[in-house]
């Protein structure tokens, strides 16, 4: 696809990230151009306080009115749902994507902002029906994120989501013709998503988080095995002309020893995602430790490269 939940504006090349929270605001400027190892020009947190002046004054500063800018949606404002492409023509395509997912969620589909993520079939697949993935938030969600940055004067272009930004990150980790899973850990959930030629062929969110895992539980460590190993049948079963290279886990704000429980007892390998092997940092430093997994898919976010359409 081309963008989620689109918005005029385009600005020069290149994608800065915004994230707001309550006294800080998080920034990651980042230009990927297919075939090129990812860049990050920059990054970092500010201090502010929660209103519209210091945030323009922040944002005056970075001078991120010379970007198209971007924010990410919090993980449970909106549903990414699994849906049967439906057999129309691309201009219909979201208007009987609705339809599809209307009683998968707690509110009226027409008080939902709708985009879609197509999951590439297999060349030799002809006409044989898939999948793709819904991705349905509040109006008054997307209105609320366009009002606060237009109130600072933050030119925003797109809202994204979590799922996308890890998908942008592990594309650039994959081998040629291998499939790549990548699992990131938030501090009540885990995000698992397979990617295979930069396309996003799985996301699954796993009811147990960094927090359950520092508590020493082997619960904890043996229920992401399972739903992990769960995730690679399923994978193998819907796309057999997949073949998984590796596992990679995501930054930790503090090491869990989740990989070497996943390492010996997963049938894939599993390695730590080191950023620095596939993002230039240039003369800036990169971010290392809790820095690394806090901003992980804002990074994620402005690596976008994404030029192709439904």
């Amino acid at each position: 696809m081309k963008r989620l939940f689109k918005r005029r504006g385009a600005r020069q090349p290149g994608w800065m990230a915004v994230s707001m929270q309550p006294g800080t605001l998080d920034f990651a400027h980042g230009v990927c151009e297919p075939g090129k190892k990812g860049a990050i020009r920059a990054w970092g947190t500010r201090n502010l306080a929660d209103s519209p002046k210091d945030i323009e004054r922040v944002a005056k500063e970075l001078g991120v009115d010379r970007y198209q800018c971007l924010t990410l949606l919090p993980p449970a404002d909106y549903h990414l749902l699994l849906v049967d492409a439906p057999n129309v023509p691309a201009i219909e395509l979201k208007r009987a994507v609705r339809w599809r997912i209307k009683d998968m969620l707690d509110y009226h589909v027409e008080d939902a902002t709708v985009d879609v993520l197509d999951i590439p079939m297999e060349p030799s697949a002809g006409a044989r029906g898939h999948s793709m993935y819904a991705v349905a938030a509040r109006n008054e969600v997307i209105q609320a994120a366009i009002e606060r940055f237009s109130a600072a004067n933050v030119p925003l272009s797109v809202i994204d989501i979590a799922e996308t930004a890890q998908r942008n990150i592990a594309a650039l980790f994959e081998p040629a013709n291998r499939a790549l899973g990548l699992l990131y850990l938030w501090p009540k959930q885990a995000l698992l998503t397979i990617s295979f030629r930069g396309e996003l062929y799985l996301a699954r969110r796993i009811d147990v988080g960094a927090d359950h895992l520092q508590a020493s539980s082997a619960e904890a460590m043996n229920r992401v095995l399972l739903e992990v190993q769960r995730s690679l049948d399923h994978l193998e079963r819907q796309f057999p002309f997949l073949s998984m290279a590796k596992l990679l886990l995501a930054p930790e704000p503090r090491s869990t020893g989740l990989i070497g429980h996943l390492s010996a007892n997963l049938g894939v390998a599993v390695e730590p995602a080191n950023l620095r092997e596939v993002i230039d940092f240039g003369e800036g430093t990169e971010p290392e430790g809790e820095a690394a997994w806090r901003m992980f898919h804002l990074l994620g976010a402005a690596l976008r490269n994404e030029i192709k359409a439904l």
